[in-house]
C-alpha cells in the first residue's frame, strides 16, 4: 500500500511543478504598432469634398479638354491634385510603372 501512495504523491507534485514553470514565464508582449497619424490633412479632405460636390452638380470639368467629370475616382484625384498644389499634407501620387 505504501507504494501506491508514493506514486500518487509523485503525480501530484509533477502537476504543481508544471504550473509553477508556466507562472514563471513572462507574458508575451505584442509589438507596439507605431501610430502613423493622418495621411491627409483635414483641409485636403475639404478640397476633395468640394470637388465631389461639383461633380454631383455637373459643373466639374477636367483638364485642358474641359470635358465633364462623371467618375467619382476622377473627382477625388482632382481634389488631391489641387491640395498638393496648395501645399497641403497629401501623400505623393502613385508612380506609373
Amino acid at each position: 500500500m505504501t507504494t501506491k501512495k508514493a506514486t500518487a504523491k509523485k503525480s501530484v507534485s509533477k502537476k504543481t511543478a508544471s504550473k509553477k514553470t508556466a507562472a514563471k514565464k513572462a507574458p508575451a508582449k505584442k509589438a507596439a504598432k507605431k501610430g502613423s497619424g493622418r495621411k491627409y490633412s483635414p483641409s485636403a479632405s475639404q478640397n476633395v469634398e468640394t470637388e465631389m460636390h461639383e461633380m454631383k452638380k455637373g459643373t466639374l470639368k477636367s483638364g485642358r479638354s474641359g470635358k465633364k467629370v462623371t467618375n467619382p475616382k476622377q473627382a477625388i484625384a482632382i481634389g488631391l491634385s489641387e491640395a498638393r498644389r496648395a501645399g497641403k499634407k497629401v501623400p505623393p501620387p502613385p508612380k506609373k510603372g
